[in-house]
């Protein structure tokens, strides 16, 4: 095993240009220096407590670019201990890789099993794991479906089943992924009071939940205007519908399928002082009605799913502008818009047509500070609402 920190001097040069100053050095592993210093590059931002780790080894690139991001992979260790943490409770993550979300999640229990089928990544888990503060990791490579069946019983399994076709292809659909969770399920469950599976943020929900009949929640969690990943929560004795919980930078919402269907929502007939827009995750949870219901807010039309408000409600999951225009689609509108706001981003919110299409008729120029949303009133008319981002309430 190469001792790290002969890699440390080399952290801050573009990838890139280490290796043209590296090309042809014969009394160095170039490949592998490249290798360490890139991983580094990479983690400093995306899982800064393994970038700044001493000694810690990375994988290649595809590890990588597959691992969670910090926030995520706290999130998950959060999660993990409301379920069933604990210094007698015991975890599995059996589709390990470069072993992230494992270094989060298994601090909150007294065993923890890392299983992983290449050699190489188990090798660097053996290394990387007691720096990490997880000394009582128990790394075994082999197959998650050669090690489920006979594996002891634990309190909960992870699995993030790999989401690439033989070809290299992304794919979405749970019979497309390795291993497949469908057929699996069942023989997790009675390996396991509880499986949490990491699934593409791509899913449909609504078709996953019907082909898998165990769920008892559906995480979205979400960091930098995204839906980052999709956890589903499965267990026995499984409530007729999963609970969903939205989790976007350290704020969380959780309602059930219920709570959307009653949510009756205020409509506005125009704009009011600011308008939300809800982050990724939140829409991705389908909470459409309900989050205006939480917040005190306003929708401005029931396909739109921009909010409107006097106020800025506390811990809004989104972003947030203040409204200083409304213009409507007839010339004399069009042209009032053209001569205020020369220049915008534009964005379509319950509006036919691309933002792209709409920008070349407008003859908007891309940019600045204003945010222009194409939307749908309650009247059913169509509008644009120049704005300025705002800050919401901590």
């Amino acid at each position: 095993m190469p001792h790290p920190l002969s890699f440390a001097h080399y952290r801050d040069t573009p990838a890139d240009r280490l290796a043209l100053q590296l090309a042809g050095r014969t009394d160095i592993d170039v490949p592998l220096i490249l290798r360490q210093v890139e991983g580094w590059q990479r983690l400093r931002h995306k899982v800064p407590r393994w970038a700044d780790t001493e000694g810690v080894l990375f994988p290649p690139r595809l590890a990588l670019e597959q691992c969670s991001g910090q926030e995520a992979a706290a999130y998950k260790g959060q999660l993990a201990a409301r379920l069933c943490g604990g210094q007698t409770a015991a975890m599995a993550d059996v589709t390990g890789g470069m072993g992230v979300d494992f270094s989060f999640m298994a601090p909150v229990f007294g065993r923890a099993t890392y299983v992983e089928r290449q050699e190489e990544l188990c090798t660097l888990a053996r290394h990387n794991f007691p720096l990490l503060g997880v000394p009582h990791a128990q790394v075994v490579q082999a197959a998650c479906e050669d090690f489920v069946p006979h594996m002891q019983p634990v309190d909960l399994i992870y699995l993030d089943p790999a989401r690439r076709s033989t070809t290299g292809r992304k794919t979405v659909l749970l019979d497309d992924c390795t291993p497949n969770l469908t057929l699996l399920l069942p023989l997790l469950l009675a390996k396991a009071r509880w499986v949490v599976a990491k699934l593409s943020p791509m899913l449909d929900v609504a078709s996953a939940l019907r082909t898998l009949h165990a769920v008892h929640e559906v995480h979205m969690v979400g960091a930098d205007g995204e839906c980052k990943e999709l956890l589903l929560v499965a267990g026995h004795d499984a409530p007729p519908e999963a609970r969903r919980v939205v989790y976007n930078e350290g704020r969380t919402l959780s309602f059930t399928p219920a709570d959307e269907a009653t949510a009756a929502p205020l409509y506005a007939s125009r704009p009011l002082r600011y308008l939300l827009e809800p982050c990724a995750a939140l829409l991705k949870a389908g909470a459409f009605r309900f989050t205006a219901v939480h917040y005190g807010l306003h929708k401005l039309h029931q396909q739109a799913h921009l909010y409107t408000a006097d106020h800025l409600p506390a811990h809004f999951m989104g972003r947030t502008f203040s409204v200083v225009g409304c213009y409507g689609f007839s010339k004399p509108e069009l042209r009032r818009l053209k001569h205020e706001v020369p220049q915008a981003n534009l964005s379509v919110r319950g509006f036919p047509g691309s933002a792209e299409a709409l920008r070349r008729r407008l003859k908007l120029r891309d940019g600045g500070d204003t945010y222009l949303f194409a939307t749908t009133l309650a009247d059913g008319s169509h509008a644009l609402l120049a704005c300025v981002k705002t800050q919401a309430k901590a």
